[in-house]
């Protein structure tokens, strides 16, 4: 859709500059971001080497340069031969204020009327404890506090403009033209055919990205530059300032909203996390200090108890009887993490998790109000349509808010692609759980093969890991780290068809399209990386049956039993594995590879001086920064957010582990967008977007898991019911314990196909007269009349464990809900801010009108004329402007 404004006749043939002059490199330095006039500031550069039999993209460009031009938008072009490779182009592009300040009325930008008159909040008390952390001020805040509104293009005199040049900062002017360009057309015959991105897929422009201000080592020497860079680098990238604030609205100023609220995230979800990390840590403090109060792990330790025990076979043929007392270590290492202080940390983070949310709305209640985001909603974004929408819909329709004609999606096809997309989603999760079978069978196989070899293995007598590498542990680490290889695999593969298929869907809206492929992105990876933890927290040794009858997956392989110390020290070892292993890759991944690829691509310009060496060259060299660059960012938090909720019972270490990937990760993420990525479209955000609901649906999911962890995978519940109601003697005590929680079994009713082949039982086993087993359940002995059926005290065992259950659950969700209600989302003193603001911009607005129209009747006198637009008084020459969202 094309609208006209006017525009000065001058200033228009000012616009048609396309200049190839070659200049002479020793006299003008090149590390610049204005134009070779050194006024006019470079506000996005489009790059593209011109091919000999590349007419077609010739003509494309000439189009959509001359389309460029009548929007208004000026352009001077770097010859090739001034390029460091010989056959680059570099279209540098200046927005002028007119173009600058029609597009601003267009997208509602919010600029300065007036200085912020309300004063802070006195300081906190003790806040000199904080100096340390602190940034300086003029890093802090790199612009003073005003009260701002809506720009209106009519009333330029109403805002507090000193100077139109540095009026709308970078960011915003970045945003402004990659707009434009977005909905450029580039085909004279096809006005459908437009926009950047279809130019960049098909090859006609190599890049297109807006400028960096300056190196990041070292301040701009042009004065009028702001280096931002620099001082991003300075006190924010390097990892020196690892514990120091993170400067948010330099950030935003420089990045845009968007970028500025994942930081601000991520940030907070760090601080967060440093209370569950001590929390965390003083759990497993107890662990160690309540260590040799452990009577259960000193019972199967001591030669006369776990010594005297001997248990059933743990496969069919390859496993021989053994001695409960082998798992001497496996039971100390599973009490550090299954203790009394489970149950409280369990709870704790069910708190923790609702306390983080609720602060966090503050938080970004606070953000919105100082980032001029109070009343940018989510329909401002609505109105503007992806230009892959606008190309791919041929029908059109009335739209009802802006009551123009728009393309739109039909509904039998908009169904289809729905379909399809969403039988894609279920074949690929399909994919994950065959695979995650694929590895339960391997469990189950290897684990017998395991227990033959290491039967007489020499690691067996070495003095400090010899009791620690059993086939148990084996087949787990084996497993997990097959299980982690096929995760990056499928992840490395499913991302590309997420892209795929949410691209054929055709989404109306970037918000859209953005909460499309959140949904598939975090469906996948939810069940990718949390299915293996979830088997064995849930089903691994709850399903074996006893000997003589057990049950075996796919009629072939018996089904894994847990240790006598529980599934819990699995479970702890599977979740550090593929937790620690993704944080480690990803941050190689995020860090190593950019650095690399920038190494090479630079390595023969990188020793040139700055004269040489363009600024626009410099950032053609560094790593584009995807539209999608800050969904992965996302993504990787949120899954590990779920690893230190839904199984933080198993291991109360996991905040501390995550705590330490964030602080390294803000680093490495502010290190990796300063230095190695083409600086960002900037965009706005008022929140984190759909991630918001899906750490909630993590928060409410995560106390449901981590009451079942206590109570099927830890030991804690029939420790307990032992304890009080089955304990040997008067007094309440673990003595017994072990003894108590092994059932008996007759050698000889086992069956032939299920007993140990010749040569796999220990020599012990023959020296001695042995005729029963022990195998962990609660089941009667042989003899008796009810034998190998379920004892009382397993069904009270069960009782007691459904009603922790539901206690927890009710308890946890209460003090949730209490907690939530208790915390409003937006501050008081944002609120009433807030209030201020709209108060002055009516109170300011009806004085401003009220001024021009006495101004005009004391010009007009006794002959008074109609009020003309201002646009209708201007001179006659027209200028186009792209918008969806004007009405």
């Amino acid at each position: 859709m094309y609208l006209f404004g006017l525009r000065d006749s001058q200033t228009l043939d000012f616009v048609k500059i396309n200049v190839c002059v070659q200049v002479d490199k020793q006299q003008q330095s090149k590390d610049s971001v204005y134009f070779r006039d050194g006024v006019r500031r470079i506000d996005f550069i489009l790059s593209y080497i011109d091919d000999k039999d590349g007419e077609k993209k010739q003509d494309r460009r000439k189009e959509f340069e001359a389309n460029l031009q009548k929007v208004g938008l000026e352009l001077e072009t770097e010859d090739k031969s001034e390029s460091e490779d010989g056959r680059t182009y570099f279209l540098k592009i200046h927005v002028p204020w007119e173009v600058l300040a029609t597009y601003a009325d267009v997208l509602k930008i919010k600029v300065p009327f007036k200085a912020n008159d309300i004063p802070d909040k006195k300081d906190v008390p003790l806040s000199w404890l904080c100096t340390p952390y602190r940034l300086p001020e003029h890093v802090m805040q790199p612009e003073p506090d005003y009260f701002t509104a809506t720009f209106d293009k009519s009333k330029t005199d109403f805002f507090l403009i000193e100077d139109k040049e540095t009026f709308f900062p970078p960011s915003t002017r970045n945003r402004i033209v990659y707009y434009i360009l977005s909905r450029c057309p580039y085909s004279k015959e096809d006005k459908d055919k437009k926009g950047i991105k279809r130019l960049l897929n098909n090859g006609t422009y190599a890049a297109a990205f807006p400028l960096h201000d300056c190196r990041y080592w070292t301040r701009s020497r042009d004065a009028n530059c702001e280096s931002e860079r620099y001082s991003l680098y300075k006190y924010w990238a390097r990892f020196s300032s690892f514990y120091k604030e993170q400067p948010l609205n330099l950030i935003r100023k420089y990045y845009g909203e968007k970028i500025g609220i994942y930081f601000a995230w991520l940030g907070f979800y760090t601080e967060m996390l440093s209370y569950a990390a001590v929390v965390g840590l003083l759990c497993f403090i107890y662990g160690v200090a309540t260590f040799d109060e452990n009577v259960w792990s000193k019972e199967i330790c001591n030669d006369t108890i776990g010594g005297q025990i001997v248990m059933c076979p743990l496969c069919d043929k390859k496993c021989g009887y053994w001695k409960l007392s082998t798992t001497c270590s496996s039971s100390w290492q599973s009490y550090l993490f299954d203790n009394t202080a489970t149950v409280f940390f369990a709870i704790f983070m069910g708190i923790w998790v609702t306390l983080f949310l609720e602060f966090w709305k503050r938080r970004q209640a606070r953000l919105e109000y100082e980032w001029d985001l109070v009343d940018f909603e989510e329909e401002q974004q609505q109105l503007q349509l992806r230009p892959e929408y606008e190309t791919k819909c041929t029908h059109r329709r009335l739209n009802r808010v802006t009551q123009e004609m728009e393309p739109y999606l039909p509904l039998t096809s908009k169904c289809a692609r729905s379909v399809l997309s969403g039988a894609t989603v279920l074949f690929w999760i399909s994919l994950i759980i065959a695979c995650i079978i694929g590895v339960i069978a391997y469990r189950l196989a290897v684990f017998a093969a395991f227990a033959s070899i290491m039967k007489d293995s020499p690691t067996n007598k070495l003095d400090v890991v010899g009791t620690l590498i059993t086939p148990q542990f084996a087949t787990s680490v084996t497993a997990s780290c097959i299980n982690f290889v096929i995760i990056m695999i499928l992840n490395f593969l499913y991302e590309r068809v997420a892209i795929k298929i949410t691209d054929m869907e055709v989404p109306k809206t970037h918000v859209e399209y953005e909460n499309k492929l959140t949904v598939k992105m975090f469906l996948f990876q939810f069940v990718n990386y949390y299915s293996s933890c979830f088997y064995v927290a849930f089903f691994k040794g709850k399903f074996v049956g006893y000997p003589g009858d057990y049950a075996y997956m796919f009629g072939k392989w018996r089904n894994e039993e847990c240790e006598p110390g529980g599934c819990l020290i699995e479970l702890t070892t599977q979740l550090a594995i593929v937790m620690v292993g993704k944080q480690v890759w990803g941050n190689i991944q995020e860090a190593l590879v950019p650095w690399l690829c920038n190494w090479w691509v630079s390595r023969s310009a990188r020793n040139h001086p700055e004269s040489l060496y363009s600024r626009w060259e410099q950032d053609h060299d560094l790593q584009t920064f995807s539209q999608l660059g800050l969904f992965y960012e996302y993504l990787e938090m949120v899954i590990q957010f779920g690893f230190i909720t839904l199984f933080v019972a198993s291991f109360p270490l996991a905040p501390l582990l995550a705590l330490m990937n964030n602080i390294l990760e803000v680093r490495v993420d502010a290190w990796k967008f300063t230095t190695q990525f083409r600086r960002p479209v900037a965009a706005k955000a008022h929140s984190i977007g759909a991630w918001d609901e899906i750490l909630n649906m993590i928060a409410v999911f995560s106390v449901v898991t981590n009451a079942f962890i206590v109570s099927f995978t830890s030991d804690m519940i029939p420790r307990l019911v032992y304890k009080y109601a089955y304990h040997l003697g008067s007094e309440s005590t673990m003595e017994g314990y072990i003894s108590n929680s092994l059932s008996i079994f007759n050698i000889s009713e086992i069956p032939v196909e299920n007993r140990p082949e010749e040569g796999e039982n220990p020599d012990w086993f023959y020296s001695s007269n042995i005729t029963t087993c022990r195998y962990r359940d609660y089941r009667y002995p042989p003899g008796h009349e009810k034998q190998y059926t379920h004892t009382m005290q397993f069904w009270h065992i069960l009782a007691a464990k459904l009603a922790f259950i539901i206690i927890m659950e009710h308890v946890v969700f209460v003090v949730k809900f209490f907690v939530a209600w208790l915390i409003p989302d937006v501050p008081s003193d944002v609120k009433a801010r807030t209030k201020r603001e709209h108060y002055l911009i009516q109170e300011y607005l009806h004085d401003y009108e009220l001024e021009k129209l006495k101004i005009q009747l004391s010009q007009n006198g006794p002959n008074i004329e109609p009020c003309t637009c201002p646009a209708t008084a201007a001179t006659s020459v027209k200028l186009e402007v792209f918008s969806d969202c004007l009405s």
